[in-house]
């Protein structure tokens, strides 16, 4: 007797529904990237910020979409060799539902402007004048990321720089939707 999904009628082996039936999930399942770690009962605090050209941006009201808040300065060494790819990505989006909150640490306009013009003039960032929605989220340092799922939770961090525009971490972020 044969057991599995197949009859004994000459239906599919069980392997094979598994590999065209369970291939989603686990692709839907792969593990992130080097360097993010998923986190777990941790509601992302409050991000209410205006961007540099001053709209303002508020976490909250982006609940249902995954949202990719990074912590920046112009003067962190990793940050600057981090954001070209940043850059990059912003270009061709690896998920259009995902949204960019690309926060600057405490700087002024002039020294934001000036570090973004030369490596990634397409970042609008969101402007911590006062460093204190920094201090609310307690970044263990900079550059730091955060992928807030759709129900306003952290799911992933990333501590320090990364390869943002390699096909590992493009393909972790275009399947965030599936997760």
């Amino acid at each position: 007797m044969r057991v599995g999904f197949a009859s004994h009628r000459g239906g599919w082996p069980a392997w094979l529904l598994l590999l065209v039936l369970g291939w989603p999930l686990v692709a839907w399942a792969a593990p992130p990237p080097k360097g993010m770690v998923p986190v777990q009962d941790r509601v992302a605090p409050p991000l209410k910020l205006h961007d540099v050209d001053g709209r303002p941006f508020d976490l909250a009201a982006q609940r249902g979409r995954w949202v990719f808040v990074h912590f920046w300065a112009s003067w962190c060494g990793p940050c600057r060799r981090e954001i070209p790819a940043i850059q990059a990505m912003l270009e061709d989006s690896p998920n259009p539902q995902l949204v960019f909150a690309m926060v600057n640490t405490a700087e002024d306009d002039d020294t934001v402007f000036e570090f973004l013009g030369v490596l990634a003039p397409d970042i609008v960032p969101l402007m911590d004048r006062d460093g204190q929605v920094t201090e609310a989220w307690q970044p263990r340092g900079l550059p730091s990321t955060y992928l807030v799922g759709p129900d306003g939770a952290i799911r992933y961090r990333a501590l320090g720089g990364r390869p943002w525009n390699d096909p590992e971490y493009r393909a972790f972020l275009a399947g965030l939707g599936r997760r």
